[in-house]
Formats: structure tokens, sequence, C-alpha cells
């Protein structure tokens, strides 16, 4: 049973809301919260500690309160949030390197819980149906936060080995939405025109932002189980998605899809990179019966439900797109003109 719990990544939402519902939980005895910037959001009862996980000073804070539960949520998604993507690799895979040497130190600690991510299942077209836990990629993400997380849980596979009594679970969500947080693809689904790869119309997967804390906090005071996916029953498309957010699709060719993501990027609005246009393109699906078995978690909202939750609260377009529409339709247009061009003079190749 969990008693002295650390949760990292307390000033990012889900974080945040995570370290405030733990402390509401009569078995745990204490909570502690840890990130580099004050909270925004009321954490509860947790006691917020200044710190950064690159630091060894973790392993202090750790030691002295007798840590004997790790949760793990500063692993980052998005380059935007952390300040670019040197920083975003920094925290996520240099914090955890030096988070797990804490814990290896520490003989207090007797359980790692992982935030992880369905991204390191990657997205190709020779993908399954679904992913089950056993399975490895078709095609290895290779940069972004893929590429991180395939690290992180190599990692902590290497941490297991020379920590065998410490109990592992690390959970692989897939893409988390709801009204309050805001990710890669809530402001995808915000933009006012939403550019899609022509001729491809993903399946997505998405787990509701209070399934995915209630999930964290069954594998903090429940059984260890291991990996474990994350998400909700069913996938809805890409553009039945876009239709649910009351948004207008825009189809790209995928040779234009790099100088598209460049503009939205630019303009502030989301963080397109290329791990996240295969996503767009080919999807992905993760078999949750172990999610069920193992865990013993059933998740409230659908694929289906999670995402209309997440559109009744999006109204109109974010701030400062009105504008965004005329450049993804400028951009896609130029590039359908050139490559069709292309076609036409048979110098495709």
């Amino acid at each position: 049973m969990a008693d002295v719990v650390l949760v990292t990544g307390v000033s990012r939402y889900l974080g945040g809301h995570f370290a405030r519902r733990l402390t509401a939980d009569g078995s745990v005895s204490r909570v502690i919260g840890v990130d580099v910037i004050p909270p925004p959001h009321d954490i509860g009862r947790a006691e917020f500690v200044r710190a950064d996980i690159r630091n060894p000073m973790i392993g202090k804070i750790i030691a002295q309160a007798e840590v004997d539960t790790v949760v793990h949520m500063n692993v980052i998604a998005t380059p935007t949030h952390a300040g670019g993507r040197t920083s975003q690799k920094e925290i996520n895979v240099i914090g955890t390197m030096q988070l797990l040497a804490a814990c290896q130190k520490a003989p207090s600690v007797r359980r790692l819980v992982v935030k992880s991510s369905g991204a390191v299942y990657g997205s190709s077209p020779r993908d399954p149906a679904m992913f089950t836990e056993d399975m490895g990629p078709k095609s290895l993400p290779r940069a972004g936060f893929g590429k991180d997380s395939v690290e992180v849980e190599g990692y902590v596979r290497g941490f297991s080995r020379r920590r065998p009594d410490t109990e592992i679970t690390m959970l692989r969500f897939a893409n988390i939405i709801g009204p309050g947080i805001r990710t890669t693809l809530t402001d995808y689904f915000s933009l006012p025109v939403v550019p899609v790869p022509f001729g491809y119309d993903a399946r997505l997967q998405f787990v509701h932002e209070t399934d995915a804390i209630g999930a964290l906090l069954r594998a903090t005071t429940g059984p260890a189980v291991g990996i474990t996916n994350i998400a909700g029953d069913g996938v809805i498309t890409v553009a039945q998605a876009a239709g649910i957010a009351g948004r207008p699709i825009m189809p790209v060719p995928m040779a234009a899809a790099g100088l598209l993501g460049s503009v939205v990027k630019r303009a502030g609005l989301t963080d397109f990179s290329g791990d996240q246009l295969q996503f767009l393109a080919f999807g992905r699906g993760l078999d949750t019966a172990r999610m069920r078995s193992v865990l013993g978690f059933e998740p409230e909202y659908t694929t289906r439900s999670a995402f209309e939750d997440y559109a009744r609260g999006i109204g109109s377009a974010l701030p400062g797109t009105a504008a965004l529409g005329s450049a993804v339709s400028g951009v896609a247009g130029s590039a359908a003109h050139a490559i069709g061009h292309v076609w036409a003079s048979g110098r495709n190749d």
C-alpha cells in the first residue's frame, strides 16, 4: 500500500489534479508534489517542493521523506510546453535518468508508477489493428515525444533489473482529452480548419482526463501490474472527430504536411512534428484487455464520449486563429497545385 507518495510534474494540469485526488485517499498519509515552478492550481493537502528532477537534489527529498511510492508524471508531450525540443528531451530523458538513479539509492522506495504513452508503438501502415502490451512497434519512433517515451521505458526496465524488489507499473495512455487539458491534439481540433493528410482517415483512441487520473490512482494504491494500455472503448476517425468538433477539414498532400505544420507552429497554435503527422495519417489502436483483467480498471468514458465532452467545451476556435484558415487553405492549395503539375508532367516518382 502507498503511504508516502512523491508525484513529479504537479505544476502541469494532469499532475496537479492527480495529486489533489490522491490526497483525498485516506490510505495515503502524505503526498509530496515536485516541480520547477509552483502549481497554478489547487493540489489539495499535497506538500509542494520546488525541485528539478534533473538535479541530484531529488534524491535528498526522497530519502528525507522516506518516500515509498514514486509517481512519475513529468514526461512532457509537447515541446512548446517545455520551452522547446531540447528542453523537452532533457526533462523527459535526463530527468527520468536522475529520478531513477535517486530511486535506486533509496531503500524506502518500493513502488514506481510511470505515466507512459501509446506513442511507444509508433504509427505505420503495417501496424496491427490493436497493439497488445507485448507487441513492439512496426516502425520505431525516430523523433519527438514517441522517441522520448521509448527511451524512458528503456530506463525504467533497466531500473527494474537493478531493483527487483521495487514494484513497477507503466501505464501506456492513448491520447488524453477532456474539457480542461490542453495537448497538441486538443489544439489541433480547435483550429478553424483541420488539415488532414490527403487520402487518409486515421483511427484514433482517446482516454478522458478523469479516467486517466482514475487509472493512475488505481495503479498507485492497487496492485502492481507491469505494462498496461489505457484507453476508452472504441475508435473514431480523424474526419469523425473533426465533425464532432464542428470543424471543416482541409485535405493536404503529405508532401505539404511539413510546410503546413511549420505555418501552424509559427502561429503558436499547435505543435506539429514528424511523429504527429505520421499519427494523423495512420493512427493507432491499443488493446485494453489487461486494463480490465489485471489493473481492474473500467473507464467511465468511451473514446467517442471523451471526445464529445472535449468538443462541448471548445466553442469557437482558439484566440488568434481567425486568420489561420486562409493560411491553411493557401498552403494546401499551393501544395496541391504544385503536386498536380508534377503528376501531370509525369515527373512524379
